[in-house]
């Protein structure tokens, strides 16, 4: 039998047609892969190039200089050029830890804001909801640039609340010490606070919320409402509460699509330049990474502009490699979901059976 399944299966192999592709359509893959190399390929092989054209000692140098000797003899103009690396590497750490804490915050809060408009609109029908989906995509036709703008008109000193905006004070979540209970009712506290909101890391992280956010809602919107509502209604039928409906079958249905929106917004977050640099006033201490490529870029400093690009570079190859596998994982997942929906066979009656059964027709003249 499975010889014959065997045989049977090459002779459909060699009986179906070749697809035969017409000039047109190789002059369009030509065209499309001409594309990709001069757009994409070129450009992300330049920074690499520029970056290590001093060799692996001057990239590694832009983010670790060696330690300045006071005591060697050196002129002026080479001491001064080892400060200025010094400077340079610490101002460049300073942005690569910006961005992550900006990264650390904006991500959680898409997600949550992602979750909670992709089950509002998927799994309810109320008025306002073509609106939602309309201020989702908001952020999608506006310009960074002016999104940066929004919060400065809003938040600025002359802006709608800006007698509030000025004068509002925060604290520094990386200045949490330790001050023990003496004499303390809470042994944590903050050393640093800001004063204000725009031209802060506040005003950055708003301006990046506001641009990343449609991310991991779009990612979510059409999965879950290709899964519709079926599961959630059986477990709800079944007496299961609201929150473990969510964790024991929404969240497991969606993890896939979540991690790829997720994996959008990270890397759109290390990578937004233009509503950050609105609100950031250009002030060092709240520079991310694009910035600092910018002013070391605008400096003339080109061995450490291309250097810290290509960090940016390769959090973008690695958001392909990442976005690939969940691309993979979630086809499988949908392929594995297809095939447990089909009709399986009666367990009851053998498999040649049941091809004569659905070939003849039974004596009341129905399928069986």
């Amino acid at each position: 039998m499975s010889g014959a399944a065997a045989l049977q299966t090459q002779i459909v192999a060699a009986a179906a047609p070749k697809v035969q592709r017409s000039l047109t359509g190789r002059v369009l893959i030509a065209v499309a892969v001409l594309f990709l190399i001069l757009f994409i390929v070129l450009p992300v092989a330049n920074v690499f190039t520029q970056a290590l054209s001093n060799g692996l000692a001057a990239y590694w140098h832009v983010f670790f200089p060696p330690a300045v000797d006071l005591a060697a003899h050196l002129t002026i103009f080479e001491k001064h050029k080892q400060f200025a690396a010094v400077r340079q590497a610490a101002d460049t750490w300073s942005a690569i830890r910006m961005s992550c804490g900006v990264a650390a915050v904006v991500v959680p809060l898409n997600i949550v804001f992602g979750i909670a408009a992709a089950w509002a609109i998927t799994k309810f029908r109320f008025r306002g909801r073509v609106l939602l989906l309309t201020l989702i995509d908001l952020p999608f036709s506006i310009s960074p640039v002016i999104a940066g703008l929004i919060f400065v008109l809003l938040f600025g000193r002359g802006g709608i609340a800006g007698d509030w905006a000025t004068n509002v004070t925060w604290p520094d979540p990386t200045s949490l010490a330790w001050q023990g209970f003496s004499g303390h009712a809470w042994p944590l506290t903050f050393t640093n606070t800001y004063t204000g909101i725009i031209f802060t890391p506040l005003a950055i992280v708003l301006a990046t919320t506001f641009v990343t956010f449609p991310l991991v809602a779009r990612s979510l919107i059409p999965l879950m409402d290709a899964q519709g509502s079926d599961e959630e209604l059986a477990a709800l039928s079944l007496g299961a509460g609201g929150w473990r409906t969510f964790w024991t079958v929404t969240l497991p249905n969606i993890r896939w699509g979540l991690l790829y929106g997720a994996i959008l917004c990270t890397a759109r977050t290390f990578g937004e330049f233009g509503a950050v640099s609105v609100v950031s006033g250009h002030i060092d201490s709240n520079d991310t990474i694009p910035l600092r490529v910018e002013k070391l870029w605008d400096g003339y400093d080109m061995q450490a502009a291309f250097s810290v690009s290509t960090l940016l570079a390769l959090l973008a190859v690695v958001t392909l490699i990442i976005k690939t596998a969940v691309e993979l994982k979630t086809k499988r997942a949908e392929a594995a979901a297809t095939a447990v929906q089909e009709v399986k066979p009666d367990e009851h009656r053998s498999t040649p059976d049941q091809q004569d059964l659905r070939l003849v027709p039974s004596a009341e003249g129905r399928k069986p």
